[in-house]
């Protein structure tokens, strides 16, 4: 008898859908958070793999905190059209002047940790019991230790010292009445492993992601786009230089990289040829402190 195998693509991705559909059998209303990034982009593939021809059992959601790159958002509404699938958007803007929170100051003034309070009223809303998203464990040490069933307590808190053993691809989603779980099915994927699986499966992705011309401010070995959320002083050097964007969060708070990589090719070219992950090169909210990216989680951030 001829033996089947899967290679390495083809597990994770049997790893993942199987994720979802464990999500789909233990909670009552889980939801999708999706921003237009190439991981989220990677997990509406993977979903569509999971759920089709049937609908998907969730929402897609997307926390806008008004400082995203538009070519993500355009790709957000595209994308969520072009499926069929409820896409529910809720804006930072709107709690900062519900909840009259003070926004940070400075010259790359971010509102990640503010984007908490919105997430948060958004599962309240909704009754969210699990979020999935696309953290991965090589991208940053506080991500590295979550499980994949990451159980928050009825504050959006993680406590990184009460986590579930996940024995055997056995994931627990039981939880009490208040609390949900943030679900990540690609947790063990690398960077490199989403750049050959978007080529494999010929996945679209913004623009942002490969090579182009911007206006960049250049900060302390960073490249950080012009745009109207920073502050520019007169003696800040800004230059038009060709770049990318390894991960798309915020344009406060992430910095391209210079780069000629026009294609997946090369883009997996140089992925291979660096030495530094995606959030150490590029994020400039993760450099506050050593744990800056767990006192965030612990705090409710995704």
């Amino acid at each position: 008898m001829s033996q089947y195998q899967l290679d390495y693509l083809d597990q994770l991705e049997s790893e993942s859908i199987h994720i979802f559909r464990e999500v789909a059998g233990q909670f009552e209303k889980p939801a999708l958070l999706f921003s237009g990034g190439k991981d989220s982009i990677t997990l509406v593939h993977l979903a569509l793999k999971a759920f089709r021809p049937g609908k998907f059992p969730f929402p897609l959601v997307h926390i806008d905190t008004g400082h995203n790159f538009p070519e993500a958002l355009a790709f957000r509404d595209q994308l969520a059209e072009q499926i069929g699938e409820k896409l529910i958007v809720r804006k930072v803007e709107d709690t900062i002047k519900a909840k009259h929170l003070t926004e940070q100051k400075g010259k790359f003034a971010s509102r990640n940790q503010l984007q908490t309070f919105t997430l948060l009223d958004t599962i309240e809303e909704f009754g969210f019991d699990a979020c999935i998203g696309g953290a991965r464990r090589d991208e940053e040490k506080a991500r590295a230790k979550e499980r994949i069933f990451s159980v928050r307590d009825d504050f959006g808190q993680w406590n990184p010292k009460l986590q579930r053993p996940e024995l055997w691809h056995t994931y627990n989603g039981k939880i009490h009445k208040g609390e949900n779980v943030r679900v990540f099915p690609i947790s063990n994927w690398t960077e490199l492993d989403i750049w050959n699986y978007i080529k494999r499966e010929n996945i679209q992705l913004p623009s942002v992601y490969f090579s182009h011309e911007r206006e960049v401010l250049e900060y302390q070995n960073a490249l950080i786009a012009v745009s109207p959320y920073i502050q520019i002083d007169e003696n800040d050097k800004i230059s038009t230089r060709r770049v990318r964007y390894r991960t798309v969060g915020d344009m406060t708070c992430t910095a391209a990289v210079a780069s000629e990589a026009y294609s997946i090719d090369d883009i997996i070219s140089e992925i291979i040829a660096t030495r530094t992950s995606e959030r150490g090169e590029t994020r400039i909210d993760d450099r506050f402190s050593e744990a800056a990216m767990e006192d965030r989680k612990k705090n409710g951030y995704f």
